[in-house]
């Protein structure tokens, strides 16, 4: 089974071939982030314009670099949402177009959705697994019994950790996107800075970073009204010391107490190696799936093998809305 899929959530432009819910035949990607960067951040009306511009020839790169035939397609999938509303329409509308004048069935899927079967394009679900899904607007613990069997365990109560990590780095001055940069500097640093670690103990599968971000901003606050000197990189690590001690540990009590047979890590902060490496040290007696880095950020081969095994069950043209715009729960 061939699928078409379009992902254009935020401000990745991406058109993707896979084949069975496995193979990648092409997953073309063009990235704004060049664009956004002048503003700190990603404007939504600047990314729907820029999908506009880009969405023709990803099509057409999309289909070239598969070596198919438009007559090759089974079915179209699409990301329907969570994301922004003008990026989301821009990528439901153009689906739309291609599967009806091609004839072809037309499915949605759920972003979040995507993002936890991107782990199966290198490696191989195990039911029933813990996701801990991270990214720049998510942060959420899934307890997944089966193939769209998802149990929503928990989130964040204020800011997701891709968020925080981007806001810790505007504070430093670290320019945009703030993820990556935070965790390289991370490495060249060291932890001596005593920051909160918010386990939330009475809220055992959810998180909140909120706290966090502030102590950040009083610590470098505090340190300049003082002319003290610090190194940005020092504080980059005792940040992500916190925060990846809260998402491993989090996620170790969460799989013991439920019996799992293994753990995905996904979405764009899943790429953290400060987060990988934690995680991999720590939880020793079960498999850890993590998608390479191409596949934890947003592309559109992620939602072609969702779409798999979506319409495996359920079919094409199904309404997946789910209660809330960040939350995953089918059960």
């Amino acid at each position: 089974m061939i699928i078409l899929s379009v992902e254009t959530s935020c401000d990745e432009t991406s058109v993707a071939i896979t084949k069975d819910g496995k193979s990648v035949l092409s997953n073309a990607v063009l990235s704004q982030i060049n664009i956004h960067q002048p503003y700190g951040g990603v404007v939504p009306e600047i990314a729907s314009r820029a999908h506009i511009e880009s969405m023709l020839y990803m099509f057409d790169k999309a289909i070239k670099d598969a070596f198919i035939k438009v007559s090759d397609i089974d079915l179209v999938a699409v990301t329907q949402g969570p994301g922004l509303i003008g990026s989301l329409l821009v990528g439901i509308n153009a689906a739309t177009t291609f599967a009806y004048a091609n004839n072809i069935p037309l499915m949605g899927v759920n972003h979040l959705l995507g993002h936890i079967y991107a782990a199966q394009i290198e490696g191989n679900m195990q039911f029933p697994l813990l996701t801990l899904l991270v990214s720049g607007g998510h942060t959420e613990l899934l307890l997944v019994k089966d193939h769209l069997e998802i149990e929503l365990l928990g989130t964040t109560l204020d800011d997701a950790v891709g968020e925080a990590y981007d806001k810790v780095a505007r504070m430093l001055g670290l320019g945009y996107p703030g993820g990556p940069i935070v965790d390289r500097l991370a490495h060249q640093g060291e932890a001596i800075y005593n920051l909160p670690k918010p386990f939330l103990k009475n809220e055992p599968f959810n998180f909140s970073f909120s706290g966090l971000k502030s102590s950040v901003l009083n610590l470098v606050h505090n340190m300049k009204q003082r002319n003290e000197t610090f190194k940005v990189e020092d504080v980059c690590a005792s940040f992500q010391e916190s925060v990846t001690e809260v998402l491993v540990e989090k996620t170790k009590n969460a799989a013991n107490h439920l019996g799992v047979k293994q753990i995905i890590v996904a979405g764009g902060v899943a790429a953290n190696k400060g987060l990988r490496t934690k995680m991999k040290a720590r939880i020793t007696d079960l498999e850890i799936l993590t998608p390479s880095i191409q596949y934890c950020t947003d592309q559109a081969a992620m939602i072609g093998i969702a779409a798999y095994y979506q319409f495996k069950k359920h079919g094409a043209l199904k309404d997946y809305y789910l209660k809330g715009s960040s939350a995953i729960n089918f059960v």
